[in-house]
């Protein structure tokens, strides 16, 4: 009989479950590769699309192959008069996650391919979620303004389309390009804990949309998704005061900082599960945000930022991770705070699906043990 205690790891912290293809996260080297390519390469130097197909497919599209798969993406992006129809029925009260998560499901109820999981249908299945789910974020943020959906434009890429669609009209190629490095940053990052929820879904032979709304429900919880969102609710805790000089807003957030850390309070934005030296992804977000920093000429939101991290360093030698030059940067572009999480959601699909079709071509069901820790047997006595 075996006696010996079984090896508990909370959290799966250091428990590898599965090889995967689509991403490779190296702490050694601090990297991040999607399908082998560094990913500050990806977003220097390639469109959404051309990740998003990466990612999929395993290899960068064919100028004929991208333009193929634009088309495809462009002419589903408009969203269904039965989705906008839920939309309308759920409250403004309610976070926005909850209208990513029911969009998802009501995406999938009502596509025609709902139940068939071959390789085909998946990738179809995931092209309609990349196009749609723009017109999904862009019209619950104008709804909640007061303002009416924007009808998507087939002229105009996918960055430059979901602006568009949110803000109502055309934004500055800076903003675009920004924007774009955001969505390719928060694109795909192993098996995290939505992915994993993702993945555990498709091992039982769920269909794809079930998948993904449990991916956005793992993704709605704090601990997880909701940083971006908890750093500009730190920003507007310290004040944001427009025409504020750099050093003055730098002075305040890093007292705040101070005050923060002596009261034991756990601020969002900074460290990683995984990177122990720095998330890789967090200089080409910043360079993104020095941009928006500089195209809207706002100094004091650098001056937070920079006064933040400096405390941040000093006491805890604590680095940042994607969602702290990332929330500010989101800000600037008009973003309410609500939004950033489910923005995250547009760009995670791409890698969720990436993912679900990977599980699902060698499936086996993903069901651990657990050590019993509750009282022995015992019987009810009457």
């Amino acid at each position: 009989m075996n006696t010996e205690e079984p090896e508990i790891r909370k959290g799966l912290n250091g428990v590898v479950v599965d090889t995967t293809k689509v991403s490779k996260v190296n702490p050694e080297t601090n990297s991040l590769l999607y399908r082998g390519y560094p990913v500050q390469e990806l977003a220097e130097k390639c469109s959404f699309e051309e990740v998003a197909y990466l990612l999929w497919h395993g290899e960068l599209p064919t100028d004929e192959q991208n333009e193929e798969f634009c088309k495809a993406e462009r002419s589903q992006r408009a969203l269904e008069p039965n989705v906008k129809k839920l939309i309308d029925l759920l409250p403004t009260s309610s976070h926005p996650m909850d209208v990513c998560r029911t969009a998802a499901s009501a995406m999938g109820a009502s596509h025609p391919k709902a139940e068939d999981s071959s390789r085909e249908a998946n990738l179809a299945k995931s092209i309609s979620l990349f196009a749609a789910f723009p017109a999904v974020v862009a019209y619950d943020q104008r709804r909640r303004r007061g303002q009416d959906v924007v009808e998507p434009r087939e002229d105009l890429d996918y960055s430059a389309n979901f602006l568009y669609m949110t803000f109502g009209e055309e934004q500055p190629p800076a903003v675009v390009d920004a924007f774009k490095v955001s969505m390719v940053l928060y694109a795909e990052h192993s098996f995290n804990a939505s992915t994993f929820t993702g993945r555990v879904i498709t091992s039982t032979l769920a269909d794809l949309h079930s998948a993904v709304t449990g991916a956005i429900g793992a993704l709605k919880g704090p601990l997880h998704g909701g940083a971006n969102e908890a750093v500009m609710d730190t920003f507007e805790e310290i004040g944001i005061r427009k025409e504020e000089s750099k050093e003055d807003a730098a002075a305040r957030a890093k007292s705040w900082m101070e005050d923060a850390l002596a009261q034991k309070k756990k601020v969002m934005g900074f460290g990683h599960r995984v990177y122990k030296h720095g998330d890789s992804r967090v200089p080409t977000m910043k360079a993104a945000l020095d941009a928006m920093v500089k195209h809207y000429e706002r100094d004091e939101i650098l001056g937070l930022y920079d006064g933040l991290q400096a405390a941040m360093q000093e006491a805890k030698d604590i680095q940042p991770n994607l969602d702290y030059p990332t929330g500010p940067a989101f800000h600037l572009m008009g973003f309410d705070t609500p939004t950033f999480t489910p923005l995250f959601v547009a760009s995670r699909i791409t890698g969720w699906t990436a993912h679900i079709m990977e599980q699902a071509e060698d499936n086996a069901l993903i069901r651990p043990l657990s050590a019993y820790s509750g009282p022995d047997e015992r019987h009810v006595g009457k």
